[in-house]
């Protein structure tokens, strides 16, 4: 794709946006900033109208077509998996050092927390709970670590569980350490999701940890979704990368929460 030659108005954006989407299926927030030369935030809002309007859905770090079948589900996972890939590493292998032997630890449904899986492979005595399909096959490789899944009703465009079920498992377990995923978060609403099942499993997560981290790349700071998880003063820190300002991060911290800053550049 090349940028387009001149600016286009709201309308024009969102006529533009439908016609890429229905050749591509899937499109990241970056190719569409860099395709009509605006800023990620109009990209956000365009992608917002045409939500509203029934026509596309969020994906994490892209958007898709509402009635798009041309891909199965596990498609579009692996396509959010590649999104951002360096910043997730980064903000993954960072995460990972704070998990010592013998911890019960949960890692949420998303793709940054399955790329902490591998970062894993040298400790011992490990549990690991999860909502996500993706992040227990990535565990078949290191049979040492003891897995749980929560079960639940199946989210297929996620790969994961969620709902009462899958809470009700995470609330019976005593968890040293949480790892949240997020697409959407900002200062003012703290972690938000799009759907209100997810809801349930991450505040499960969330109060039943002995600490809990977020880890969410820059990229996704400044955005929301419809229903809210928790405020970001609600938990121990936050794992990201240095893209994020430093008045942001200065932010954060002023709300009592530890933020640990990733650098791309070893893992890039």
């Amino acid at each position: 794709m090349s940028p387009t030659a001149r600016p286009l108005i709201p309308e024009q954006r969102h006529q533009e946006i439908l016609r890429l989407l229905r050749r591509e299926g899937v499109l990241s927030i970056r190719s569409l900033t860099d395709y009509m030369n605006v800023s990620h935030m109009t990209v956000r809002r365009d992608i917002t109208a045409l939500e509203d309007q029934g026509q596309v859905i969020s994906v994490q770090g892209g958007v898709r077509l509402a009635d798009w079948t041309s891909q199965e589900p596990p498609r579009e996972r692996e396509f959010r998996a590649q999104l951002e890939l360096p910043r997730k590493q980064a903000i993954a292998e960072l995460a990972a050092g704070s998990v010592e032997d013998g911890m019960v630890v949960f890692l949420d449904a998303g793709t940054t927390c399955q790329s902490v899986v591998p970062y894993l492979a040298g400790r011992q005595g490990l549990t690991v709970v999860t909502n996500d399909f993706y992040v227990v096959t990535s565990l078949f490789t290191y049979p040492h670590i003891e897995t749980i899944h929560t079960g639940g009703a199946v989210d297929p465009s996620s790969a994961s569980s969620c709902g009462k079920i899958a809470a009700d498992v995470v609330k019976s377990i005593n968890i040293d350490l949480c790892f949240l995923s997020t697409g959407t978060w900002n200062m003012a609403r703290g972690i938000t999701t799009p759907v209100m099942d997810k809801v349930e499993v991450k505040l499960a997560a969330l109060e039943a940890s002995s600490s809990c981290f977020l880890l969410a790349d820059s990229t996704k700071f400044g955005t929301v979704s419809r229903f809210n998880v928790a405020p970001l003063e609600k938990l121990d820190g936050v794992v990201t990368d240095d893209q994020l300002p430093q008045e942001m991060q200065e932010n954060i911290r002023d709300l009592g929460v530890t933020v640990q800053v990733a650098a791309l550049g070893k893992a890039a």
